[in-house]
């Protein structure tokens, strides 16, 4: 039994090299992760790709399509027969209908492949026929991906820095008065420990309302088939000096690192270490509108997603072999179509600023690393409003809560990013010189003429940077 399951191990690692050198020689497949924040935009974002990949009207900067050397685009079965499909036609039956709506955001971690057949350019036009490569687009919600911060962490770390951090936040108030009231070092009493986790899930959910980013742990506010278990039943204690065995902190302690284990672990094992481009989305705006706490919180969880990826390129060999590095980033501000385009500079700057500690530690290790702004489905029509005088750029669309039309002028973004990273690190509650505003927009009718997808701003720039090069 024992020679048996060494030999199957050697036939399974044989097959897989044998697949990988097909894949690289032959049939090259481009793993893009897709993540992002509870309303980020994620699934609109994927949505908007897909469509405007399957039908290129309003791809411009996209290079092979411009050169025109993409023949066809075509949806593939996806070949991890253990995940979700994404639902993209689902998705553009809601956008599509008689009155759109937003399809349903990001609970657990999805899969799609498009398969391009492209005609190469340059010196090899002429000797090679087309080719075929593969795009698997993951789609996972970006509370997962906090997590990985937590794998260097002890429980003692994490839930110190977590109480730290409550005790800043009114939405921890509720939470800290129970951690007052316990003895970690009292006997484990089941009852008082799913209390705990209840009330402390409660804070995360409305930390997230507030809209502060580091909200771990993740499955926490995305249990799925995980509710209630054990592995979901912690939260942070104040340090009792003396753990004795069967005590709540030591039980806290061993189901925080079983959460590590069996949950975050196997994510990152199964599907986060095979991506090779990844696309981080940002609501930069839906920050700015909370306040500097909410931009601080943004720029610090940024800087710790860019620390979970294994950044830079591997050789050919180690590709070969499965050593998968990510070699480009795009973290890209969403909700452009909420501001005039005369501001889309402004937010595209302020999200570069964001990122920009990160992004060059992760260019050190050989990564490209990029930030832009952007809409994977634009809901609105810009106009500009005259009041007291002033020529204001603004917005127009159909208002979520009521579908009536309505015009937003959000303030203006300042030239310099620092006017807004600057009070956000030094601990400011409100902005000094300026408010800004935010309307929640429904998505526009549809009328799509053949051969094109959805209106979108800068989504074929996107595309162009994260996977032109391996067309």
């Amino acid at each position: 039994m024992a020679l048996f399951g060494i030999t199957d191990g050697i036939a399974r690692g044989v097959e897989g090299v044998q697949a990988r050198v097909s894949e690289y020689l032959f049939e090259p497949v481009i793993r893009l992760g897709v993540t992002g924040l509870s309303r980020a935009g994620k699934t609109v974002f994927i949505t908007g790709l897909i469509s405007n990949l399957l039908a290129r009207g309003r791809m411009p900067q996209l290079t092979a399509e411009r050169e025109g050397r993409i023949e066809a685009v075509y949806l593939q079965p996806q070949p991890d027969d253990t995940l979700p499909r994404f639902d993209y036609e689902g998705h553009m039956a809601a956008l599509m209908a008689e009155v759109p709506r937003w399809p349903d955001s990001t609970r657990s971690i999805s899969e799609l492949r498009l398969s391009f057949r492209v005609r190469p350019g340059g010196w090899f036009a002429g000797f090679r026929g087309p080719t075929v490569v593969h795009l698997d687009i993951v789609d996972y919600p970006g509370e997962w991906l906090l997590d990985l911060s937590l794998m260097e962490k002890s429980y003692e770390t994490w839930a110190h820095d977590t109480l730290i951090r409550l005790e800043e936040r009114p939405e921890g108030a509720e939470y800290l008065a129970l951690v007052r009231a316990e003895d970690g070092a009292a006997r484990l009493d089941e009852a008082r420990a799913q209390a705990l986790a209840r009330s402390f899930t409660t804070y995360l959910q409305a930390a997230r309302a507030a809209g502060h980013s580091d909200c771990t742990p993740g499955r926490f506010l995305l249990p799925g088939d995980l509710a209630g278990s054990p592995v979901l039943t912690f939260a942070p204690l104040r340090h009792p000096g003396q753990m004795p065995r069967g005590s709540l902190w030591r039980e806290m302690e061993r189901r925080y690192a079983a959460y590590k284990d069996r949950v975050v672990a196997p994510f990152f094992r199964d599907h986060f270490s095979r991506i090779d481009r990844q696309v981080v989305l940002m609501d930069v705006l839906g920050a700015i509108h909370q306040g500097p706490r909410a931009v601080e919180d943004l720029r610090r969880l940024m800087a710790e997603i860019l620390q979970a990826f294994r950044v830079g390129r591997t050789g050919w060999l180690a590709t070969l072999l499965g050593a998968k590095r990510v070699e480009k980033i795009l973290f890209a501000a969403t909700k452009a179509d909420h501001l005039h385009h005369e501001q889309h500079p402004q937010l595209a700057a302020i999200a570069e600023a964001l990122v920009a500690e990160a992004k060059g530690r992760a260019e050190f290790a050989g990564a490209e690393v990029a930030a832009l702004s952007l809409a994977g489905l634009r809901a609105t029509v810009e106009e500009v409003i005259e009041r007291d005088g002033q020529r204001l750029p603004s917005v127009k669309g159909r208002l979520l809560s009521t579908g009536k039309p309505a015009v937003m002028y959000p303030g203006a973004l300042p030239a310099d990013p620092s006017r807004v990273l600057a009070p956000a690190r030094g601990g400011a509650t409100r902005w000094l010189d300026a408010e800004y505003g935010l309307m929640t927009f429904a998505p526009a009718r549809l009328n799509l003429r053949p051969g094109e997808g959805p209106p979108h701003i800068r989504l074929d720039r996107a595309v162009e940077f994260l996977i032109g090069d391996r067309l």
